[in-house]
């Protein structure tokens, strides 16, 4: 349920703010006064673009704001979007002079796609024009398929799986013939490149190590000298540094040690001292073994020839990373993909035999779905022409024959199945039957629209209610939705809003009474919003707003005032083309009001 709509700065309407309610909400006004920009702020709500020229003259921005009822069976995907504490399900739109909008969803940044998504699930909006979409026959599919019900719409449901599962196996099926061209020549490729890399055998870490050897491996003398001096300094004896004036670092230590332990005979503090000498000397031991060890290796890499043999294999690892990647890490990710491309293209002919046969299976269940959903839609579609006929003959159109004809699709099964529907009127009598988009006036194809509308909406029971949004989709209760391209959705919200935009146009006289009987009936289980210019509509209103124009001021403007019972009376009174004041026409208008 739509609860508060809040306008601000939208073309001539300065600010607004309806509080509506559960029922028929009305809104009047006089020929130009704007009753249209709440059909607008709607749409902006649901997505809607932002034309030139929106924002009031002087504005800095237009601002519109719904606040919805919150469902409680938002599926997960939309549920995400919205705060967790969320009591309510506000969607906002601002829009700018240059025409930058931005969009909200409670007090959130979103995108437009996230009103729609949140939106088409709210309200279904027929515009004063919208009645022109019964002459899609993927609309009039549709309303067929609603009025069948949970069996239809399942059906629907399963169908379209099928179909975009048939679709992936035809494209995998094609993805596998065009394979098979290319074949040979790419699995030749993919073999030399794998066995390229399988023999030079990279290791991830390699290219590291080798460089290093190659940098010891140049300067072997200079690191033999090194550790030569490191290791006289070290464990040299006495008599070997002799003539140098000094002693090796473990002799220096343990005559150190050796001294400070006589001391400490006199001075116990001097042990501590003689312990870490002590230490020292150990350290020093250790580290002239490891120097030895590392000598050793030294010598032993300095293999001739060895240099030249990593200064190749360095320059195979370069070679291998410019043609795979950059660094090894590259070579050996192209290596696995080549090892995966060789499997797929081995089991090239065995994949695509498997794939016909699933393409196969897949095809005798898209034709028994569609032929199951045939056989449904043959059996409602009397049963659904005949309920618009009654509701037809209330709306003065009682001579009027309606009927549903089906055919066959020329292009074979599609994602709505394999049917074809046409709407057929003849408004009078003696006159055959033809196509609704043929013959239909505007006040017809109104009355028509409510009918079909009613049926649907007082006809299938709550478990199978459906609805369409703005763009034709049908909504089910059991889980099952077909949007405009047939595409199903699991567990949708119904939507309960039916915004009505002078849908009533052409209507007038005995037939109006009919028509607002049809929407405060619709309304005993639907918010309904409508703008009319029709006193007998407006007089089965529970909440009626109007809308005018102020010329008071040097900018002109429109309000939107909500009216009290007196105004109500008012308003009707010039709804029905009389003077303020005219006493018949009050009766008239309180007539109306029992009346409804």
């Amino acid at each position: 349920m739509l609860e508060e709509l809040r306008v601000e700065n939208l073309l001539l309407l300065e600010r607004a703010e309806l509080r509506l309610v559960d029922g028929l909400n009305v809104l009047t006004g006089e020929t130009g006064a704007g009753k249209t920009l709440l059909a607008q702020a709607l749409d902006l709500l649901l997505g809607g673009r932002a034309r030139a020229g929106i924002v009031r003259q002087g504005a800095g921005e237009a601002y519109v704001e719904g606040v919805f009822t919150l469902p409680t069976d938002l599926d997960g995907e939309l549920r995400e979007r919205l705060p967790a504490d969320a009591g309510e399900l506000v969607l906002a739109r601002r829009v700018w002079p240059d025409g930058r909008t931005r969009a909200y969803l409670c007090g959130r940044s979103a995108t437009l796609a996230d009103l729609r998504a949140v939106g088409e699930r709210l309200i279904s909006f027929y515009g004063q024009h919208e009645h022109r979409r019964l002459m899609l026959g993927a609309t009039q599919l549709e309303l067929l398929d609603r009025h069948c019900g949970r069996e239809a719409l399942s059906l629907r449901a399963c169908l379209t799986r099928a179909h975009e599962r048939r679709a992936e196996l035809a494209a995998r099926r094609r993805q596998l013939l065009e394979l098979a061209g290319a074949r040979e020549r790419e699995l030749d490729l993919a073999r030399f490149e794998l066995a390229e890399i399988e023999a030079a055998a990279p290791q991830e870490d390699e290219r590291e190590q080798l460089a290093a050897e190659r940098e010891r491996l140049r300067h072997l003398e200079a690191l033999q000298s090194a550790v030569t001096g490191g290791l006289r300094a070290l464990a040299a004896e006495e008599e070997e540094l002799a003539g140098a004036g000094a002693i090796g670092a473990l002799a220096a230590l343990g005559a150190a040690e050796r001294a400070l332990r006589a001391g400490a005979a006199i001075d116990p503090d001097l042990g501590s001292y003689a312990e870490r000498a002590c230490s020292l000397a150990y350290e020093a031991q250790d580290m002239a073994g490891e120097l030895r060890g590392y000598l050793d290796r030294l010598q032993g890499s300095a293999t001739p020839g060895r240099l030249e043999l990593v200064e190749e294999r360095l320059e195979l690892l370069g070679r291998l990373e410019r043609k795979h990647g950059g660094d090894v890490g590259a070579v050996l990710a192209h290596a696995e993909r080549c090892r995966a491309r060789i499997a797929e293209l081995e089991g090239a002919e065995d994949a695509l035999a498997q794939v016909e046969g699933e393409l196969e299976v897949a095809e005798r269940e898209l034709a028994g779905l569609a032929e199951r959903l045939s056989a449904v839609r043959a059996r409602g579609a009397p049963a659904l022409a005949g309920a618009v006929r009654a509701r037809l003959a209330e709306l003065a159109l009682g001579h009027a024959r309606f009927d549903i004809a089906l055919g066959r699709r020329e292009q074979g099964i599609g994602r709505r199945g394999a049917d074809t529907v046409e709407l057929l009127l003849s408004a009078g009598p003696g006159l055959a039957p033809a196509p609704l988009r043929e013959i239909a006036s505007g006040g017809e194809l109104s009355r028509v629209m409510l009918a079909l509308l009613s049926v649907a909406h007082s006809a299938a029971p709550a478990g199978d209610r459906a609805t369409v949004g703005r763009d034709g989709a049908s909504v089910g209760r059991d889980g099952a939705s077909v949007g405009r391209d047939g595409a199903s959705a699991e567990d949708a919200t119904p939507q309960r809003v039916l915004v009505f935009d002078e849908i009533d146009a052409g209507i007038g006289g005995r037939t109006a009474r009919s028509v607002a009987r049809h929407l405060r009936e619709l309304a005993k289980g639907n918010q309904i919003i409508c703008i009319t210019h029709l006193p007998q509509v407006a007089a089965a209103a529970q909440r009626h707003f109007t809308i005018a124009k102020d010329l008071t001021s040097s900018a002109a403007r429109t309000t939107v005032n909500e009216l009290c019972d007196a105004e109500v009376v008012a308003e009707l009174v010039r709804m029905l083309g009389a003077e303020d004041g005219d006493r018949a026409a009050s009766r008239h208008a309180r007539e109306l009001l029992r009346a409804a």
